[in-house]
């Protein structure tokens, strides 16, 4: 990582996963070798295990069917900062005070995580019980006032649905905030 200043603890990138509405996960494509296919999906993480869906069928589908090399990424907590007002940004810049001006005002403050790992099918006759906990992590996840319907939609379901994990094997994470004096938090500061 570039940014040392910017670089969080794993336990740090862990939370930043589990606040995420999503991350985007990347593989090879066998057909396109020369373009990485990459696409956005609901995930949940349970310890150092990621889970996801799929329909049985599909691009991403075939893909994944190799157990392929991931990466996903995942960021929260993105935001422009407001630290100054109409006033102060016209004397900062009257000033040539452009420092400040450009670094807090044309930025973005975020916070986010890379996985790595190898993704591999949880099979819902195999395994039922990985499968059924995967679904159900999920779904508490993205639809938690719906869990008292969650057996019979699964029921329903499950043999449309493929089911993924990727088991972390290394996370990295990096962070840009300010602090309410408009200074930014480097070294893992907390405010």
């Amino acid at each position: 990582m570039r940014r040392k200043d910017r670089e969080m603890s794993r336990e740090y990138g862990l939370s930043v996963i589990d606040r995420s509405a999503f991350g985007t996960l990347s593989v090879n494509d066998p057909k396109h070798p020369d373009l990485p296919y990459s696409i956005p999906l609901s995930i949940v993480r349970r310890e150092d295990e990621l889970f996801f869906h799929s329909a049985r069928g599909g691009n991403k589908f075939e893909i994944l069917q190799n157990s392929p090399k991931a990466r996903i990424v995942f960021v929260d907590r993105v935001q422009v900062p407001d630290l100054f007002s109409d006033e102060e940004l016209r004397e900062l810049a009257e000033q040539g005070q452009l420092r400040d001006f450009v670094s807090k005002v044309f930025t973005t403050e975020f916070s986010s995580a890379i996985v790595s790992g190898r993704v591999e099918e949880i099979d819902h006759e195999e395994n039922p019980e990985k499968f059924n906990f995967a679904m159900r992590a999920i779904c508490e996840k993205y639809t938690p006032d719906k869990m008292d319907f969650f057996e019979a939609a699964l029921d329903f379901s499950r043999k449309r649905l493929a089911v993924f994990s990727l088991k972390i094997d290394s996370i990295t994470a990096k962070r840009k905030r300010f602090d309410a004096s408009g200074t930014e938090m480097k070294w893992q500061r907390s405010e």
